[in-house]
């Protein structure tokens, strides 16, 4: 009987530990949930099982501030390597003074204080972006320019709505073109330069409103899209990959804004087309090291502006004109390792004149003339590549002048108000007034029998001076 009364009282007992333990946990688990969904709330669509929960002793001046605290903490977090020591003073709540961060009146809150910027270049720092670096909603540029930062560019860059410089470059991001830069509204500077980014470019690269274009020296290999003439940019950098095909002729649709345009060692195969000659604003022309073959397109003596031409290790024959070696602001010309056969005199006195290893009879350190009767023994047809036309495009610029002509439209609806109040209508609105006189006499005759006495013959020209104020000033 004592055995089944300390039986029954050990499952008792054992029974209330596990309920209390049960209570316990459930209790645990609804705090842990609370706190995460106020992480939630916090940090919004970002991921609460890594989000910071800020310190209740920290006052910040504004939720502005608090935001960037919660990003740049996270950014700290996500780095594994600072041997310069760039964020050993990253803590508390004045993110203004972190080294590397620069704060400025909030733009639609000027007595708020926000973080305007980042410049981490050149610091050597090892880590990831976190998804938290979105909340720095007010940032206006982002430079992480020579570090070490590796994966993807995160998604939350599209809460960027004022960013209008990013400087990624010379950092090891890898992966697909990153889209989400492209979502970015006011971006104007791209520099995407020196990583590991590889596959195709997306043809919304060259529609957006950038102004400068760096994504040299990546892994990008594919066929330049053919709107790449609709870009605005003035300087676009395309070196060191591995686009082919056809050298895109719709770039002569760039000729109001292009400035820069370096397509060097890629794997360009045709021949320069003629609608580069419309580039009258390029400085800087450089397509070295590069199967473009043919001879060069007299249009290119139209090239007023330009300053360095680079044209070396290709397969490009024919004669260099003069037109080209007397630009008046040409200070380097590299045609070095082609097949050219001749060049004009005023090209070798220029100072900044390259041939070596070509065709060209009683220059110095020429190729071999078998060498040269080997490759000059072909004949080449541009046709053969089959590049497609350029996109008609320059018709667009002529679209503007449509604009001005909406106006005349415009300025005949004037005339016809204004000869309509020549008639004035007025008349036609009198005789509508006699009519309502009678119904209006009626109301009117108690307060009007001693003014009707003196004018009794013209009852109904009284009632109409007195509906509108203006006759009796003119009476």
């Amino acid at each position: 009987m004592e055995k089944q009364i300390q039986q029954s009282l050990h499952f008792y007992i054992f029974s209330t530990i596990s309920i209390l333990l049960l209570h316990a946990s459930s209790a645990q688990k609804a705090s842990s949930f609370s706190t995460q969904l106020n992480n939630r709330r916090l940090l919004s669509s970002f991921d609460a099982d890594n989000s910071l929960v800020v310190e209740p002793s920290l006052v910040f001046h504004n939720p502005r501030l608090e935001n960037a605290y919660i990003a740049l903490q996270a950014l700290r977090r996500s780095i594994f390597s600072d041997p310069k020591n760039v964020t050993e003073n990253w803590s508390g709540s004045d993110v203004c003074n972190y080294t590397g961060i620069v704060c400025a009146p909030s733009p639609d809150c000027h007595s708020e204080l926000t973080v305007a910027g980042v410049e981490l270049n050149h610091a050597d720092i090892a880590g990831e972006l976190p998804d938290e670096l979105g909340l720095l909603y007010d940032i206006a540029w982002f430079h992480l320019n020579s570090n070490r930062f590796c994966g993807r560019i995160p998604q939350s860059f599209m809460n960027f709505k004022l960013l209008y410089e990013l400087d990624l470059s010379n950092n090891r991001f890898a992966g697909k073109f990153p889209g989400v830069v492209l979502r970015i509204p006011n971006l104007k500077y791209l520099d995407l330069r020196f990583n590991d980014f590889e596959g195709k470019i997306p043809q919304r690269l060259f529609e957006k409103n950038l102004d400068a274009i760096f994504i040299n020296n990546n892994r990008f290999s594919s066929i330049l899209p053919e709107n790449i003439g609709s870009s605005p940019a003035s300087v676009l950098v395309l070196a060191n990959n591995g686009f082919r095909g056809c050298f895109p002729a719709s770039l002569g649709n760039m000729s109001r804004t292009l400035n820069e345009i370096i397509l060097k060692n890629n794997e360009f195969r045709s021949c320069l087309p003629s609608e580069i000659g419309l580039l009258k604003n390029v400085t800087v022309f450089d397509v070295g090291f590069n199967r473009i073959t043919g001879t060069l397109p007299e249009s290119m003596a139209e090239m007023e502006s330009l300053v360095h031409l680079g044209l070396s290790n290709n397969k490009l024959t024919g004669n260099i004109s003069a037109g080209l070696c007397s630009l008046p602001g040409l200070v380097s010309f590299a045609s070095d390792y082609n097949y050219f056969t001749g060049c004009s005199s005023k090209c070798e006195k220029s100072p900044g004149f390259d041939d070596r290893r070509n065709c060209v009879k009683g220059r110095p350190t020429q190729r071999s003339s078998l060498q040269c009767k080997m490759f000059l023994s072909r004949q080449i047809d541009c046709n053969a590549f089959r590049c497609p036309p350029p996109p008609l495009l320059q018709p667009s610029p002529p679209i503007p002048p449509p604009p001005p002509p909406p106006p005349p439209p415009q300025l005949p609806p004037p005339p016809a108000l204004s000869s309509s109040p020549p008639p004035t209508y007025s008349p036609p609105p009198c005789p509508n007034l006699p009519p309502p006189p009678p119904p209006c006499a009626q109301p009117s005759t108690p307060p009007s029998p001693p003014p009707c006495e003196p004018h009794q013959p013209p009852p109904v020209a009284a009632v109409p001076d007195a509906s509108p104020p203006p006759p009796p000033p003119s009476i």
